[in-house]
């Protein structure tokens, strides 16, 4: 039977098991990835555009500067939507380290200690639920699960600084708060953990709501529970209005869509006051708590449609140019929803959490009482996060991290029955299907290997695109020879750019820098005399493209006239003259010559 054991928060025994599972990961990590750290081979453009904010900021640059200068410095820069608080400690790490090892390789231990705790964070999470309720095997089975799940893994591996690992560690904390035997400090701690999440990103919005719908509904299931509401509510506002004092001060009270603004800590602090009022009318009526909750809603959509109603509309993408939205954001698929992915990556986002959330309804029906009730919330919180996940893939890391505890109790069931077993055969297919539903991508993988290559446009087979066919920081010494000056470079490889050089770029993919976004589009889809004097009307000095990567072959396809489409061919216009880059970076370089 399953039974309510909330121990001490974290004895020794607990952190001996869990810290012995991440030293294992770990070292795979790091062994597997060595490669890629040694060489600098971040796994997402923003990884680089994040460490280029820090640096900034190391340099000199206003905390509250979000501005990117080197981004459309023709037009004064870009200013990012991404918040201080996830460069905290990359800035920690390099301000303690580089007194004793100089700031290189401070800078490169940062990159690699500041994913691995966070990954470490999230063991411990994760892990803490399975210990507190289900059993100590458990426990290290969710370690386990967690450090199965491939897209848990991209997001906190070595080289992965951008903010979504710190995400899944806010979702995590507020689940662990769902176990608090306080309802006062669970609420507060939920709130908290929910604040911090949307103040690194609005992209917690869905689930910080569905947090809030599990703790209404303990409200009206027992109205001594109320304070679950109340305390969260009431955390959300105060940290929120606290967070954004401190990451983005007052001198920045625009609305925007895709960060936290002054508008949302008003529906914030809405929903405090509304909610604290009506909890003072307990007991009372189920009607009069469901108006209560109407108005609280109701008045967030009210202010929402008031004074920002184009994040009502479409959210932080809702100004861009139909062409950028077409070629650019159409093409970011860890944006788009799971059926936009190929079949190994959806299968990675939606099998595990699927199981386990078949897995959480059977822990809350076989439980009694409080657990039963916090096991049918959290998968209430598991089914929204797998849906989440259906229409935006990223989130889909989020979901596989909730899944790991109740996976880990349908593991030990499934493992339990296969040693009953006597006959090989049925054995090794229940092994099989297993391993399975730990890495259920694996079939599919093995299935597409045994295919023959798809056919390029050239009736060829298609040679694999790989990060290592462009390398821009084998060219960082040719660049800095260069007279500083901006650079005409597709969106992937402009960040990495930024990183190894002094010089600007026109636009990197970033939504708010649209404008810049749009006339890199028109630049590479027109043909060579118009891309030449759009080059020159904004100063432009040089251009530099990686033939072999996607982007520049993308916009070949669209426009086989176009001036990219020429340059992958080979076909270089008579204004640009080359500049030599050394070594076998894939990176091809010109200067763009004085009318």
């Amino acid at each position: 039977m399953l039974v309510d054991r909330r121990r001490s928060a974290f004895p020794k025994e607990f952190l001996a098991r869990v810290g012995m599972a991440w030293a294992i990961v770990c070292a795979l990590l790091l062994a597997v990835n060595w490669s890629a750290i040694s060489q600098q081979r971040f796994p997402d453009p923003d990884d680089i555009m994040r460490l280029v904010q820090v640096r900034d900021l190391i340099a000199g640059q206003g905390w509250f500067d979000l501005t990117q200068y080197r981004v459309d410095a023709a037009n004064g820069g870009v200013a990012m939507h991404w918040s201080r608080l996830v460069d905290i400690p990359l800035v920690l790490v390099i301000a303690v380290l580089t007194p004793f090892v100089g700031a290189d390789a401070a800078e490169t231990a940062a990159l690699i200690i500041v994913p691995l705790i966070t990954l470490g964070i999230v063991m411990l999470l994760a892990a803490r639920i399975a210990w507190r309720l289900l059993g100590d095997e458990e426990a290290t089975l969710t370690s386990l699960v967690v450090a199965l799940s491939i897209p848990v893994l991209f997001q906190l591996g070595p080289l992965r600084i951008d903010h979504h690992g710190w995400q899944i560690v806010c979702a995590l904390v507020a689940v662990n708060g769902l176990m608090a035997r306080s309802s006062k400090l669970g609420g507060w701690v939920i709130g908290a953990a929910l604040a911090f999440w949307l103040s690194i990103s609005v992209e917690g919005l869905p689930l910080a709501a569905l947090f809030f719908g599990v703790l209404g509904l303990r409200w009206l299931r027992n109205r001594n529970e109320r304070q679950w509401t109340i305390g969260a509510i009431q955390s959300l506002a105060l940290v929120s209005v606290v967070l954004f004092g401190l990451t983005r001060g007052i001198g920045e009270l625009a609305t925007f869509c895709d960060a936290i603004s002054p508008v949302h800590l008003a529906v914030f602090v809405w929903g405090a006051v509304v909610l604290t009022i009506v909890a003072r009318f307990e007991p009372a009526p189920r009607g009069v708590i469901l108006t209560g909750f109407a108005l609280t809603g109701g008045g967030a959509v009210g202010l929402m449609l008031f004074a920002a109603p184009q994040c009502v509309a479409g959210g932080g993408f809702a100004e861009l140019d139909p062409l950028v939205a077409r070629y650019w954001h159409a093409n970011v698929l860890e944006g788009m929803p799971i059926w936009r992915q190929s079949l190994t990556t959806a299968l990675q986002y939606a099998v595990t959490p699927l199981i386990a959330l078949i897995a959480a309804i059977r822990l809350a029906g076989r439980s009694h009482d409080w657990l039963r009730q916090f096991w049918a919330d959290y998968a209430i919180i598991l089914g929204g996060s797998l849906l989440v996940a259906v229409f935006v893939s990223r989130a889909g890391a989020v979901a596989c991290v909730l899944a790991a505890p109740p996976l880990a109790w349908q593991l030990r069931g499934w493992l339990r029955a296969i040693r009953t077993m006597e006959r090989p055969a049925p054995r090794l297919a229940a092994m099989a299907g297993v391993c399975c539903a730990l890495l259920p991508a694996f079939p599919a993988m093995l299935l597409a290997s045994a295919m023959p290559a798809r056919a390029s446009l050239g009736g060829a087979p298609d040679a694999p695109i790989k990060a290592a066919d462009c390398r821009v920081q084998d060219s960082g010494a040719a660049l800095a020879d260069l007279p500083k000056g901006e650079i005409y470079a597709p969106f992937d490889i402009a960040p990495e750019l930024l990183l190894v050089s002094g010089h600007a770029v026109v636009a990197t993919g970033h939504h708010r820098g649209h404008e810049a976004m749009k006339v890199l589009l028109e630049t590479a889809l027109a043909p060579e005399a118009e891309a030449h004097a759009m080059l020159a009307a904004r100063g432009t000095n040089y251009v530099a493209i990686c033939p072999s990567l996607g982007e520049a072959r993308m916009y070949a396809k669209i426009a086989p006239q176009g001036f990219v489409a020429a340059l992958v061919k080979g076909e270089v216009p008579d204004w640009l003259e080359p500049v030599e880059v050394e070594g076998l970076s894939g990176l091809q370089m010109w200067r763009i010559k004085p009318e």
